[in-house]
């Protein structure tokens, strides 16, 4: 058996989480790769995919999200072509990295995205091609804090990653923040319900921080009533069938979603917490 195969064989489900399984070995290979390639001296690992990597959300992610550890305008991720190609190949696999240009015409995802970071696109060649957005935000908002984490596949491997209270700012930023037109993301309502159920507190000063850097407050500051009230608003106006449908594909078991209602969402803002 190849590591490969070993790497999927964690994996039970139907043929859409097969592929997403495979999706995610390749996600594992390629921070691999960048580990080896001395990435993570500069950077640090967040967003959905971190969070499943590392922290055990229990829900697939598509993209890689990273963030220099402090602003750059100059970097590129570029140097670690080389290194992604490489670790791709001992597994079998011939890979190509491009930039990707973002314009106005992008898709609507895209519309999230800050100008300063880079895109880039990952695609892995096989019986089918598989392709995974890198974003590397090269002016990130400041005051978070990041830890090393252990990945043991495909060998084991130190990953610099976003601390969660962190993470859990940057995903209720994205959550309040996030320009998707008509359309929900409900993976951000089900890591919401996840932070909450798993008790993890929420680094409030962070979330100001990247809420005052992209527009959305006035101030690096906000008070705790006042944020509530914001995501109180949101969940008022949520689509909640909509939310459903976005995340049900990434998740093993559907019927978590049925408790999902404005009313339930409104009760677990009175289960927040905040870090000190």
């Amino acid at each position: 058996m190849t590591v490969v195969e070993q790497m999927l064989a964690r994996y039970k489900g139907d043929v859409t989480s097969k592929e997403l399984a495979l999706r995610e070995v390749m996600q594992e290979i390629a921070l691999a790769g960048l580990q080896r390639g001395g990435f993570f001296d500069r950077t640090a690992f967040y967003g959905g995919t971190c969070l499943r990597i590392f922290y055990g959300l229990p829900r697939f992610s598509e993209d890689l999200d990273f963030s220099l550890l402090a602003p750059d305008q100059s970097f590129s991720l570029e140097p670690y072509f080389r290194a992604l190609r490489d670790e791709f190949s001992v597994f079998g696999f011939d890979v190509s990295v491009t930039a990707k240009e973002k314009t106005a015409e992008s898709d609507i995802e895209s519309a999230f995205l800050k100008k300063t970071s880079s895109l880039y696109d990952l695609t892995v060649n096989g019986q089918k091609a598989i392709k995974i957005k890198l974003e590397v935000d090269k002016e990130p908002p400041l005051g978070f804090k990041t830890e090393e984490r252990l990945l043991i596949q495909p060998y084991s491997f130190y990953t610099k990653c976003f601390a969660l209270p962190d993470l859990f700012a940057g995903k209720m930023h994205a959550l309040l923040y996030r320009k998707w037109g008509k359309r929900v993301k409900g993976r951000d309502w089900f890591d919401f319900e996840w932070y909450v159920r798993q008790g993890h507190p929420l680094n409030l000063q962070h979330f100001a921080e990247r809420a005052f850097q992209s527009g959305d407050l006035a101030a690096r500051e906000i008070a705790i009533p006042e944020f509530k009230v914001l995501l109180k608003n949101r969940i008022e106006t949520l689509d909640i069938r909509s939310a459903r449908s976005d995340v049900i594909r990434f998740v093993p078991d559907a019927k978590a979603l049925d408790i999902w209602s404005r009313d339930y969402f409104l009760q677990l803002i009175g289960m927040l917490r905040f870090s000190e």
